[in-house]
Parts: C-alpha cells; sequence; structure tokens
C-alpha cells in the first residue's frame, strides 16, 4: 500500500515511449521475407541459366528486397525488445526509420549494379531462353504480389482508426512503408521483365531485355531516393514544415492569454506523434504553462509538450 505521504503524480507525467508497435505488419514482414528470399535465388538463378538480363536483374532487385524486408523486420525486432529502456530519451520508433534510411542506401547500389550489368548486355548481347524466363518471372510476380497483399493488410489494420487529417502522409508507419513499396517497386520490375521477354520472344527484340532492365534500374533508383529523402528528414529532425507547427501557432495565436512565440522546437516521436518545446512572452498574470499546455493538448499528435512562460520583464533573462 503507498505512503499517505506520497505526493500525487503530476497529470503531466507519462512514458517517454511513444511508438506504439505494429505485431501484424512484423508477423506479415516476416512472411514476405521468406516468400521474397525463395523467390530471389529462383529468379538470379533462372537468369543466369537463361541468360536473361531483365529477369537477372529482376532477380537482384528482389534480392535488396530481400534485404530491406529483412531490415524492416530487425528494427520491428529491436524497437519492440528495447522498449521503455532508460537511454532512449524517446523511445525506440526511429530504430525502424534508421531500418527504412539504410534500405535505401543499399537500393542505391542495387540500381546501380542493374544498370552496369544491362549495359553490358546491350554491348555484348547473349542469347535467351524466353519460355523459361518467361514462367520465373511470372512465379516471380505472383510472390510479389502475394507479399503486397500481405504489407498492405498490416498497413490498413495499424490504421484502422482513420482519421481526416490533411497531412495523413505524416501519420505514416514508414518502415511498414518502406516494406510495402520495396515489393511494390518489385512487381513492377517484375512486369517489366515480363513485358521484355514476351517482346524479344515474339519479335526477336532482344535488345528489349537489357533496356527493360535499365528502366527497372532507374525505378530503383527513384524509389531510393524518395526513402532516403522521407526517413532522412524524420532522422535529421527536419519536420518544421510538418503541418503540426502551424497548428501550434495557431493555438497560441487563438489564445486568450495574449501570447506570443519566441522559440519552437517540433520534431517526431512515432507513427504520428510529435514532441514540442514552446517559449512564450505574455503580459498576462494569469497564464501559466500548464494552461498552454492543455491549449497545444487538444491536437492529439502532440504526446510531449514542453512550455516555458516569460513575462516581458525577463524575457531576455
Amino acid at each position: 500500500m503507498a505512503s499517505l505521504n506520497t505526493p500525487a503524480p503530476s497529470p503531466w507525467h507519462h512514458t517517454h515511449e511513444f511508438g506504439e508497435g505494429n505485431p501484424l505488419a512484423e508477423r506479415n514482414t516476416l512472411l514476405a521475407v521468406v516468400l521474397t528470399a525463395v523467390m530471389m535465388a529462383a529468379e538470379i538463378a533462372g537468369g543466369w541459366f537463361y541468360n536473361s538480363m531483365a529477369l537477372l536483374a529482376d532477380g537482384w532487385h528482389m534480392s535488396s528486397h530481400v534485404l530491406a524486408l529483412g531490415l524492416s523486420l530487425a528494427a520491428y525486432t529491436a524497437a519492440r525488445r528495447l522498449s521503455g529502456h532508460a537511454r532512449f530519451a524517446f523511445g525506440t520508433w526511429k530504430i525502424e526509420v534508421l531500418g527504412g534510411y539504410t534500405s535505401a542506401v543499399l537500393l542505391v547500389g542495387v540500381a546501380l549494379l542493374m544498370a552496369f550489368q544491362s549495359v553490358e548486355r546491350l554491348v555484348s548481347p547473349t542469347p535467351i531462353h524466353y519460355d523459361e524466363a518467361i514462367v520465373i518471372a511470372v512465379v516471380g510476380l505472383l510472390v510479389n504480389l502475394a507479399c503486397a497483399w500481405l504489407l498492405r493488410g498490416a498497413h490498413h489494420h495499424h490504421h484502422g482508426h482513420g482519421h481526416d487529417h490533411d497531412h495523413d502522409h505524416h501519420h505514416q508507419d514508414l518502415n511498414l512503408r518502406s516494406a510495402y513499396l520495396h515489393v511494390v517497386a518489385d512487381a513492377a520490375t517484375s512486369v517489366l521483365a515480363i513485358a521484355a521477354l514476351f517482346g524479344g520472344k515474339l519479335w526477336g527484340a532482344d535488345w528489349l531485355d537489357p533496356v527493360m532492365g535499365l528502366v527497372g534500374a532507374a525505378l530503383v533508383g527513384a524509389w531510393a531516393a524518395g526513402l532516403l529523402r522521407d526517413s532522412g528528414r524524420v532522422l535529421l529532425d527536419a519536420e518544421m514544415d510538418a503541418p503540426v507547427v502551424q497548428e501550434i501557432r495557431d493555438v497560441i495565436a487563438a489564445s486568450p492569454l495574449r501570447a506570443t512565440i519566441t522559440d519552437l522546437h517540433v520534431w517526431r516521436v512515432g507513427t504520428a506523434k510529435y514532441a514540442c518545446i514552446v517559449a512564450l512572452c505574455t503580459d498576462d498574470p494569469r497564464a501559466t504553462p500548464d494552461d498552454f499546455r492543455r491549449q497545444i493538448g487538444i491536437h492529439e499528435e502532440l504526446v510531449h509538450i514542453s512550455v516555458e512562460v516569460n513575462r516581458p520583464a525577463t524575457a531576455s533573462a
């Protein structure tokens, strides 16, 4: 039984673990890793054996997704196991974001390798066994679609609560989005490979195979650039242009306590969660930090709010 002299907990006391986790996504990502790894091995082996650059490029592309999905799975696992550890000031959510960033760096290397091998095949073409290569590419596409279905289902489950904010893209599970878009991009590359193989088989356009390999490399490179940009912004706390920043400014501007923002810092600490530090100047003697915390707290995505209130005479202190 607690002592009668034990002080009551502060109404602003809360955990610093803001990542809510996504068990369904973690489980489905594991299934996607297994499916993708099996198909990757088949496509790379088939590409070399049947001399199909498009099929080989698709296999290498899929290998990057095996690694990326593996990183996503490892990030989910690490974030869950280290959750609540005291050394993480704002929880372990950014482990997941770091996984997405790392997979993007590796994708850049894969895109360059695909482009190099495609150019090599354009310069020195080799005969292609179209029938066998088409079969493997079609199976690869089916695997990609199955993985996309698994991950998309986890995404919709995670966002089942829904909301109408116009900044929904700031409220995504970046780790899950990374895994999902990897397999979607891989499915698109599989379609390119199938189109190239059919073109070569029906019209003798052998050049289509390496050309589609180059197109696939460009697709991977574009995806890598997008993932680097999105995950890098979060890791560097470069989100002062997020809509929630203006929402904070609007709350203070509309406050009856007549305050002016002198300093504002906002950064993301979870999938759809932000922390903020606000310094205010007001000559209203009634104003307290708790008053402004309550006003700013109407925005549910703000889960950690620190407010400093200064009076004009001490604002520079």
